[in-house]
């Protein structure tokens, strides 16, 4: 049985996330577990997520999920927008809420960028360096 959808697809938000993923060189979108997940021949991104320990609320819809640099991963925890997703978390996701306010665009497409580049084939980010 499929999960039920977790997002509108009218989300003005997901619109926005959804432009910056699919510019990237070979992504594509499918949904998975109710949620717009963007991947290579991985997963790099994913739209909306539960908050560790709280698996059913569902708190973090409007989010985004990406696996950042190792070096970042400390800093991005000390800020309030960031959380740790349930069921990815453990793997060293993170999750950043686009609601506070107006999402910062450029910060979004550089975790994106960062997300995209530890998990997409060299040959993807040789040509995501061309661009």
């Amino acid at each position: 049985m499929p999960h039920p959808p977790r997002y509108r697809e009218d989300d003005p938000l997901l619109a926005r996330v959804r432009g910056i993923a699919l510019a990237m060189p070979g992504a594509k979108e499918k949904i998975s577990h109710g949620t717009p997940s963007f991947y290579t021949v991985k997963i790099f991104a994913q739209y909306g997520a539960a908050i560790k320990g709280d698996h059913d609320s569902w708190a973090l819809r409007r989010s985004l999920v990406f696996l950042p640099d190792d070096q970042e991963r400390p800093a991005l925890e000390e800020d309030p927008r960031i959380h740790v997703p349930a069921y990815v978390g453990a793997y060293g996701w993170l999750a950043l809420d686009l609601t506070p306010g107006e999402p910062d665009w450029d910060e979004v497409r550089e975790l994106l960028d960062a997300s995209y580049r530890n998990t997409a084939p060299a040959r993807l980010i040789r040509e995501l360096d061309a661009t």
